[in-house]
């Protein structure tokens, strides 16, 4: 890669599918940040919002990464993140498919390369993942979603303006390094095993999964306020400093949520299945 050209390595598909880890892991890249969510940066300083939402999620309004950048909506966002942290290849895992289409724009636009990974999970693990966070919300509803962003992101895959990586969550947790490997190549860089050790360095992230960033946070010394939700709080907190596949669903996800799910997405989830 030549080292006056910027890349923007975007991640789409569905939330709850793994995605802070895989941006925390690119992150390990010679060169690398991970914004996180970064259409997040929208809202940052604006004392109107949630802390989760306006702040980095481990350091909160007092971020020295993020603290004193403003978007200039007139420039490119990747460019500019790149000028306030010395970066040149920026991970943003905003995911939805407009967002991700305007950032890659702005990288043509400027000369730089624009790079896509489709992350796809179980549909199963997701559904079962959003009902743990929201037990109130309608299941019916969570699936359609969960149909409609993989569409989503499977159509803007056909588009996109540069390279593009199917990646299964279930691998990268698997297989770690051979993934690692796989996606090293992909930015155009080669494998370091500190993308593996996540944990070990420090993050700023822009919205986000809270496991993931307090799995993180465990050694960084501004994170120690940052939980993961209750109903995980225990997974979460005897997990290991590793990366490891989660099947809490095949537990949780009830006989009558996996029957709806398998009539309204399972040919949808077909390719995507993980096991029985």
């Amino acid at each position: 890669m030549d080292s006056a050209t910027l890349t923007g390595v975007m991640i789409g598909g569905a939330g709850h599918s793994g995605s802070t880890l895989l941006g925390m892991i690119l992150s390990g890249l010679p060169g690398a940040v991970y914004v996180g969510e970064g259409a997040k940066v929208r809202y940052l300083g604006d004392m109107a919002k949630p802390l989760a939402k306006r702040a980095c999620k481990i350091c909160g309004d007092d971020c020295a990464f993020w603290n004193g950048f403003r978007w200039d909506p007139s420039t490119g966002l990747y460019e500019q993140v790149a000028a306030h942290s010395g970066a040149r290849i920026v991970i943003d895992s905003s995911k939805k498919p407009d967002w991700i289409s305007a950032r890659a724009e702005e990288l043509r636009a400027g000369g730089h390369e624009a790079r896509l990974i489709v992350l796809t999970r179980d549909g199963r693990a997701v559904v079962n993942s959003r009902l743990r966070k929201y037990p109130d919300r309608d299941a019916a509803g969570q699936i359609s979603e969960w149909m409609e962003q993989i569409e989503a992101a499977h159509a803007l895959a056909e588009v996109f303006p540069g390279p593009v990586l199917n990646l299964a969550y279930e691998e990268l947790a698997t297989r770690p390094e051979e993934t690692a490997r796989k996606l090293a190549e992909f930015v155009g860089e080669a494998f370091e095993p500190a993308m593996l050790a996540f944990s070990a360095r420090e993050h700023h992230p822009l919205g986000g999964n809270n496991g993931t960033q307090f799995l993180a946070a465990r050694g960084q010394a501004n994170g120690a306020g940052l939980k993961p939700g209750a109903r995980s709080a225990d997974y979460y907190r005897n997990h290991p400093d590793a990366i490891r596949l989660d099947l809490r669903w095949r537990d949780e996800f009830s006989p009558d949520h996996a029957a709806l799910f398998e009539a309204m997405a399972g040919r949808l989830n077909h390719s995507m299945k993980w096991g029985s």
